[in-house]
This record gives C-alpha cells, structure tokens and sequence, in this order.
C-alpha cells in the first residue's frame, strides 16, 4: 500500500472544520487518486463537522496511523522483514555506529599487537618490562590525560573535545612510524643504559623503559587509544544517541560488525608482514620497519573513517528528534562545570561509580597477571620480531570469530537472563579458564604426552592453551562485559556521564593493570622470575575474580533501580 498522497494531507490540513471521522473511512478515501481524494475528503469533512453535532469534540488526524490502517509498513532497505527487526530511525544510527566500532577496533588491535611486538622484542627488553610500562608509564599518563581531558570538557563542547582527543593520537603513530622508529638506533641510549645493566642486572627491566624510551611512548599510546578513544569516545557517543531498550537489543549485536576488524586486523598484519618480509628479501632494508609503515597508514585511513561518522551522527541523527530524544541531546551537548578536585569527591561519594569502578579495576588486574605470565612463554617460542607479529595476527582473527559467536549469543544471555547475569559472565569464563592455563604451567608433566601425540612441545602447549584462554575471555570481555558497563552508563547524570566514565575507563583500567603489574613486581623482586611467581600469581587471581563477582551483583540492584526511576520520571 502507498502512503497518503500530498494532495490528501493538504486537505486535511487546509480545512477550517474540525474532523472527526474513523481512521479506517479515512484510509480508504486516502487511498485513491489525488484530485477524487481531495474533493471526496472535503465532502467528508464537512458532512461529519456539521452543526448538527456541536458537541463532538475535535479529534487531530495522525497520518502515521492513517498509514499503518491503510496497511503501510515501516520498511529499512526496502524490507518490511528488516523494517521489524531494526525500524529505519534506529537503522539511521546503528550503521555508523557499528562502523565507527569497526575502525576503533581495528586500530586498536593493529596498536595494541605492534606495542607488544616492540617492546617485548626490543634489545634489552622482553616481558618483564611490561608491568613496569603499566605501572610507571601508563597510569600516570592515564591521569594526566583524565585531568586534561576535565578541563576540556568544561571549556569545549563534546563534538570539539572529540577531535581535539582523537587528533593528537593519530599524529603521534605517523610521527613515530615515519621518523621515531626509523632513527632509533640514533635516539636510544644503549650504550648507557647497558653499562648501568652490567652493573646493576637486577634493574634491567625497569631500565628498558629509558634504553627504548620511544617504544615506551607508542606503547603508551596504544594502550591509552583502547581507554580514551574506544571506551570514552566511541561509547560516550553511543550512549549519547542510545537509550537504555535499544542498547539491550544492539550493544551485544552490533558489534558483531565491528568485531570483523579482529578478523580484518589480523589478516592486515600478516598480509603486512609477508608483504614487508618478501620484499626487502629482495631489495634489503628493514622488514619490519615496512611492516610498521604500512601498518600505520592502515590505522591513519581507519581514523579518518572514524571521525566521518562521528560527523554524519552529529549532523544527522543528533538533530532528527525520530532517532534521538530532545532532552537526551541537551544533556549530551551540555558543558560540565565542577573542577578536577570536585569531580573526583563527587564520584568518589558514589556506591553506584564505585562498584562500576572496581568491575574495571578487577578486569584489568585479572587480565594482566594472566597476559604477562602468557606473553613470557610467548616471546621464547618466537624471538623473531616479524614472526611475533604474525602469531598475533592469527590470534587476533580467532578472538575475532570467537567474539561474533559470543555476540550472537549475549542478545540470547541479556534478554531471557538479564543484565545481573551477563556481568557475571565474564569474571567466571576467566577464572575457568585461567584455572587451565595456570595448572598447565605449575604441572607440565602430565601433559608431556599430549604434547608429543599433538606433535608438539610442551612450551608451544602452554603458548596455544594461554592463546585459547585470552581469546575466550577477550570475547565474553567484548560482547558481554563492555556492553554491560555502556549500560550502566546510561541512566547517570552528565556529570557522571562524562567524568565517570572518563575516570573509570581512563584511570580505572590502568590502574587495575598497574596494581597487577606491581604485584608482579614484588615477586620478581622475592623470587626473582615470573615462572617461580606463578604460584602466587595463581592465588591471587581467585581473589581479583571473587570481588569481581561481588561488586557485578551489589551493582545489578543498583541498576535496576536507576532504570525503574528513570522511566517513572
């Protein structure tokens, strides 16, 4: 059935009668040709607004329901089926949404990979040094950020905070893929540093930190790029656009799209790889330079993508009153006013900021003390830089399948078991699974036979069981735990919004990783390496998890009752 023609509303809206006739009369005048319409609506309208009936009271014509009486439907694409399943208002939203989630996650997972390949495979250096980046380098520059990013909040608006945010990080890779990481072996001091070593070898990996300092800037980078740009940036938007109802049908599915960056990503890097390494066996020169070169354009091409559709949000859906509500857009477009000091009592005084903090907190000390004791046996059983980076190319293509699974089925785990339940997911696939790995590692004899029937080595076991482990955990982390806290979010104040999560994300995140980075380096202080602090590590990973699981249930009341009083409001 077409739609009511323009004649036909004209007439309606050009009356000087009040109408008052049945929605069904309607749609079968509305549904012939224009000029009969036009001429039989008039002769209605004033047949059924004579004097005689004074006392009807006037009744508005929705066209809308004019539309769907006359068998109209919504369609997205031209389908009535997709219209059902996404209404084209919130088709509008989720596609640049679902893409801007795509080139976030596909940078992140180049970056995230290529700061482990440099710092891990640069000289003097392995992964050692990493607790020491998460504690000395990371968090401070996580708070610096949250500072800067306070002010800017209260001078800027948060379209301007946007680019002013994401342009300085895209600058500094091309700055260090095209002139840092070329003059390298010019700007780090080995030769100071490696007497200091050989003097003090116990100071070797704290040391490394300075001996590669521009390694240790990228990775500073890289890690702030999945803090600030993926959690603050990307989800801010998002929840700025999205309510409470269409995050619970969306966040788990549309990152099914967006999570084919694991799997495009990773076929890059070892595309890049290959690419870099059979040329220059041809004309010489540094392969993995060219790889970081290419791997960079890459990610600069993905940020331009990412900043066109935070445009097109903000130009066309932030202004179309069908996709979002006018009040949600003021809260998103208001400047906050407290200072630095004020925001963090404020959100300290919070049970609810809180909880949500030490979900974060507990996620990244939990994911680091099993990352690092991984990445050990990671780095032994490929030294070579370039063959490095090819492995976590193939890992991240697995996380990336394992993640849409996982995605496919969180809708399934949010609507028939709730958002108390989803949270719980994550800390308990990690524990399970981190169970495996650990034991593995603390008892390797039972699995020597396995390893030889698999053709095997025992250290390639335990790299392939830590690999499996980390990509199940990564999924649930994605497809359940993230859209989790997003939705935590939405029902906050402003203050709260902005602040809150730029606190939680930015500073929650590598604060848990450094607490667990400092655990690890007190043991390697007492015992001196990771393999005799496995033990411990173990142990104290059931503890992380155990107050992990407590504050997702004391915060799942709290949420439940923030979105009852939201919608009683």
């Amino acid at each position: 059935m077409k739609p009511p023609s323009a004649l036909a509303i004209l007439a309606l809206a050009f009356s000087h009668q009040a109408v008052a006739f049945t929605a069904p009369r309607a749609a079968k005048i509305l549904s012939r040709r224009p000029i009969e319409t036009s001429l039989k609506l008039r002769r209605v309208i004033l047949r059924d607004t004579a004097p005689a009936a004074p006392s009807l009271a006037p009744e508005p014509v929705d066209a809308t329901l004019i539309q769907a009486q006359a068998g109209g439907e919504e369609r997205t694409f031209g389908s009535r089926r997709l219209g059902k399943m996404v209404p084209p208002k919130e088709m509008k939203k989720l596609l640049p949404l679902a893409l801007m989630f795509f080139c976030v996650l596909f940078n992140y997972t180049i970056l995230r990979n290529t700061k482990d390949v440099l710092v891990v495979t640069a000289p003097g250096s392995g992964a050692e040094v990493i607790p020491f980046l998460k504690t000395y380098v990371q968090l401070p520059g996580a708070i610096a950020f949250t500072i800067l990013y306070t002010k800017m909040c209260n001078n800027m608006t948060p379209d301007k905070v946007f680019y002013a945010t994401l342009g300085p990080f895209l600058a500094f890779y091309a700055a260090f893929a095209f002139g840092l990481y070329p003059l390298r072996a010019l700007i780090h001091p080995h030769a100071l540093i490696g007497g200091i070593v050989a003097n003090a070898p116990n100071l070797a990996a704290p040391l490394a930190i300075f001996r590669n300092w521009s390694f240790s800037a990228f990775y500073l980078f890289a890690e702030l790029w999945g803090s600030v740009v993926l959690s603050v940036l990307f989800w801010g938007q998002a929840n700025a656009v999205m309510n409470v109802r269409e995050a619970k049908k969306y966040y788990p599915l549309f990152g099914i799209g967006a999570n084919v960056a694991l799997l495009f990503a990773g076929q890059v890097m070892k595309g890049a790889s290959a690419f870099a390494k059979a040329r220059c066996a041809v004309t010489g020169g540094d392969a993995y330079g060219l790889t970081l070169k290419l791997l960079t354009c890459a990610v600069l091409a993905s940020g331009g993508v990412m900043a066109g559709c935070h445009k097109f949000v903000q130009d066309k859906v932030m202004t179309d009153p069908l996709c979002v509500d006018a009040t949600a857009v003021k809260k998103s477009k208001t400047k906050t006013k407290m200072g630095v000091g004020e925001s963090f009592k404020f959100l300290a005084a919070s049970k609810y900021i809180r909880d949500l903090a030490t979900l974060v907190i507990a996620y990244g000390m939990a994911i680091n003390i099993v990352e690092v004791t991984w990445k050990g046996r990671l780095r032994t059983a490929f030294p070579d830089a370039t063959s490095y980076s090819a492995f976590l190319g193939t890992f991240s293509s697995a996380t990336g399948a394992a993640t849409i699974a996982m995605m496919i089925a969180g809708r399934t785990i949010f609507n028939r078991f709730g958002w108390g339940f989803a949270a719980q997911v994550t800390p308990t696939v990690l524990l399970a699974t981190g169970v495996a790995f650990f034991g593995l590692i603390l008892a390797p004899g039972p699995f020597v036979p396995i390893a030889t029937a698999l053709g095997t080595t025992p250290l390639m076991l335990a790299v392939l069981v830590g690999a499996a482990q980390n990509i199940m955990t990564k999924s649930s982390k994605y497809s359940l735990f993230d859209p989790c806290k997003e939705m935590a979010f939405i029902p906050l104040s402003p203050e709260e919004k902005t602040k809150g999560k730029a606190a939680i994300d930015v500073i929650g995140n590598p604060l848990g990783k450094s607490g667990g980075s400092m655990i690890q380096q007190i043991l390697l202080l007492s015992v001196g390496s990771l393999a005799a602090a496995t033990p411990y590590l173990a142990a104290i990973l059931g503890v992380v998890v155990v107050m992990w699981l407590r504050a997702a249930r004391s915060l799942s009341g709290q949420f439940e009752t923030a979105m009852a009083k939201e919608q009683a409001e």
